[in-house]
């Protein structure tokens, strides 16, 4: 017997916790041959989103392939360009990290007043939470935080003060 990868295999999750797949990988879980067959089932279940009053892009985001020479493909973050292995939060601006926090705090509030149980209740409600959040910066003509410009790597910058600091006691 073949052995098949299950839908826990491939499941991965992001940094506030909230569990996603990959078109990529769930194509050939499902024994699709091509990948435009699985594009079709995947516009299928945008229309059935939206049908059901469901933005789709609150539940399918884009995600580019980069290649890079020898090394095969990579995944990169949606409009970021970063890499699967660099943590977004590092490279996230004050608007977008304060917008970040607020649907994080209000959610947990939430949570807290509701006394919501469960996880299934509680990533709807941290999905509610940040629907309405993406609602009000809309409605105030701000920008989506996926349409933000990546910030140097808080690290990096960091690391360069440390070194000027360093340097600046050497002398």
């Amino acid at each position: 017997m073949k052995n098949k990868v299950t839908f826990e295999e491939i499941k991965h999750i992001n940094e506030i916790g909230q569990e996603y797949w990959s078109a990529r990988e769930l194509f050939t879980v499902l024994d699709y041959i091509k990948w435009d067959k699985f594009l079709n089932v995947i516009e299928k279940a945008t229309q059935a989103c939206k049908n059901s009053g469901q933005e789709p892009d609150d539940h399918f985001l884009r995600v580019e392939k980069l290649v890079e020479i020898g090394s095969g493909a990579k995944d990169i973050h949606s409009k970021k360009g970063l890499k699967k292995s660099q943590n977004i939060l590092d490279h996230m601006g004050s608007t977008e990290l304060a917008a970040n926090l607020f649907r994080a705090t209000q959610t947990e509030e939430k949570l807290k007043r509701e006394k919501i149980k469960g996880k299934k209740k509680a990533n709807q409600t941290h999905f509610e939470v940040g629907k309405k959040v993406r609602q009000t910066i809309k409605e105030l003509g701000g920008t989506m935080p996926e349409d933000l410009s990546k910030e140097e790597s808080i690290k990096k910058i960091a690391s360069e003060k440390k070194k000027r600091l360093d340097t600046g006691k050497n002398k």
